[in-house]
């Protein structure tokens, strides 16, 4: 399994950037900030990468992984206890995280 374990982490990664990016939008990006529904709008935006893992890996159980994780991250994020920067070091930690569980006790 350790010889595929890089191009899904390389997938991982991808995944990452295009829903952080361009599937997060503008009207995400505020909203998971601010407003009466604001942990709602997280929760949504956090299963969208889950969704992305989830696919990626056919975990889901990694699915539901990163979509917890990914809201925690991003909460920390919201309240400014990390940065920018951090929040991204620690969404790719999650993912050579989520290879490594993959590869050591595949999670299906």
């Amino acid at each position: 399994m350790w010889e595929s374990a890089v191009p899904i982490l390389l997938l991982m990664i991808s995944g990452h950037f295009v829903c952080d990016y361009p599937l997060q939008g503008t009207f995400l990006a505020s909203a998971k900030v601010q407003g009466p529904l604001r942990l709602w709008h997280l929760f949504g935006h956090s299963a969208i990468h889950g969704g992305a893992v989830g696919l990626i890996t056919g975990s889901t159980v990694l699915g539901i992984a990163e979509t917890l994780a990914h809201m925690i991250i991003d909460e920390l994020k919201t309240r400014g206890v990390t940065s920018f920067a951090a929040d991204q070091s620690l969404h790719m930690a999650s993912k050579v995280i989520w290879i490594a569980l993959l590869v050591l006790v595949p999670l299906r």
